[in-house]
């Protein structure tokens, strides 16, 4: 189903999308669907948490280290018994599976997206 309602500049400057590096990886076995947790530094913007479910293009492992694009400015959402702070963005293949955005290039953590 496509969603082409628009929004303004506004509605876009109320996004805070940031890239961080992945602290840690750890599986995720209270979540409903295959997930992560993970801990991200976003430098100045601090180290959040998040949960992800790239389980099936991604290991634990391959996640250290990797620069990821994430929302940080959504409130805390509880999923099991883990506070999930920010929210990692991806792009659906076609078997509805995650691929994670991140920047061609090593930039520092924090930067804004715009």
């Amino acid at each position: 189903m496509l969603n082409n309602q628009q929004i303004d500049w506004t509605d876009f400057e109320k996004i805070d999308i940031r890239v961080g590096t992945i602290l840690t990886a750890e599986p995720f076995p209270k979540a409903r669907k295959p997930a992560y947790q993970l801990l991200i530094d976003f430098g100045e913007m601090g180290i959040k948490r998040s949960s992800a479910q790239i389980t099936f293009h991604y290991s634990t492992a391959a996640l250290i280290g990797k620069q990821v694009v994430a929302v940080i400015n959504f409130p805390p959402k509880q999923i099991a018994n883990f506070y999930s702070e920010c929210l990692v963005l991806g792009v659906y293949d076609e078997g509805n599976q995650v691929i994670l955005l991140q920047p061609d290039k090593k930039v520092d953590n924090g930067d804004k997206i715009g």
